[in-house]
């Protein structure tokens, strides 16, 4: 599976469990870290922790371990580093805060609206 398959994977996961506002960056030509970025927000901690949750579970059911999660504790930014994917799960005020997607402007948003559902 290639790391943009993975990525994708990851967006239907999150979309499935009601993630909002997904994006799919695209890093690998601007950063070591990795190829992709999945972003998503959560309504509480609670949703936060669950969404990362079903990504693990789903991830694990393909064979595909984290290398490290961060933030579960707070569950305002869950960050799941999957080697060439980084996963982060944001609380909508944490997201708005830290605003990876200004951050990363240069990099190019994957188009993902043929996977997610139309709510």
């Amino acid at each position: 599976m290639t790391s943009l398959e993975q990525a994708k994977t990851i967006v239907k996961v999150l979309d499935k469990k009601k993630g909002k506002d997904i994006k799919l960056v695209e890093i690998k030509n601007l950063s070591s870290l990795g190829d992709y970025f999945v972003i998503a927000s959560a309504t509480s901690t609670t949703q936060v922790k669950s969404l990362a949750d079903e990504v693990e579970e789903e991830m694990t059911k393909l064979g595909f371990e984290p290398n490290r999660v961060e933030g579960r504790q707070s569950a305002q930014w869950i960050l799941m580093d999957y080697y060439d994917v980084m996963v982060h799960v944001f609380l909508e005020e944490s997201r708005n805060f830290y605003n990876l997607e200004r951050l990363w402007c240069d990099a190019p948003q994957v188009d993902i609206s043929d996977i997610l559902t139309k709510d």
